[in-house]
């Protein structure tokens, strides 16, 4: 089961690996990782996507990760109303007669065509991790050159009521 964790630590030097260190000695395979500063500058916020076989073993890794000294929060938020994106960097040949095809297919996905060469273009495309891979699905027909991910990040939505927060729960 994959699930996604959000922890706030200390933003200091050797963090981020001490970090994912905790995740390699359990052997939890991270499937991804975004780490950015937040608001409070001596604040980094770390997104985790791991997959586990027992929600004992996620619960176990919450647990050591709270013991870490730059560790401030974490929380599992696989289970909770969240917003969640990625972005992707598509690299893809294509002549001059498929820019038109493919535009239309980005233009579906909301992509953008950020670098156009003479036998290929770089397309951009965020989402959730869903419409990112049948984005890559689709182009891949052109010839993936290259491709760059971010990861997941995810944030908790915001809630105006109680019935509101019983629905989104719900949805997701």
């Amino acid at each position: 089961m994959k699930r996604t964790i959000t922890v706030l630590v200390q933003n200091r030097s050797g963090v981020l690996n001490r970090i994912t260190g905790l995740f390699a000695r359990r052997q939890y395979n991270i499937d991804s990782i975004t780490v950015g500063v937040t608001d409070n500058p001596t604040v980094s916020r770390m997104t985790f996507v791991v997959v586990a076989d027992a929600m004992e073993n996620i619960e176990q890794v919450m647990k050591q990760l709270h013991k870490q000294v730059d560790v401030l929060k974490v929380k599992d938020v696989t289970d909770e109303a969240t917003v969640s994106r990625e972005l992707a960097l598509v690299k893809i040949s294509a002549t001059a007669e498929q820019r038109a095809e493919i535009g239309s297919l980005a233009e579906t996905f909301r992509a953008q065509m950020i670098d156009v060469g003479r036998d290929s273009l770089t397309l951009q495309v965020t989402g959730h991790t869903d419409k990112v891979e049948a984005f890559i699905e689709l182009i891949k027909t052109y010839g993936i050159q290259e491709i760059a991910r971010t990861g997941v990040t995810a944030i908790n939505r915001s809630v105006k009521s109680q019935t509101e927060a019983s629905r989104l729960t719900l949805i997701h």
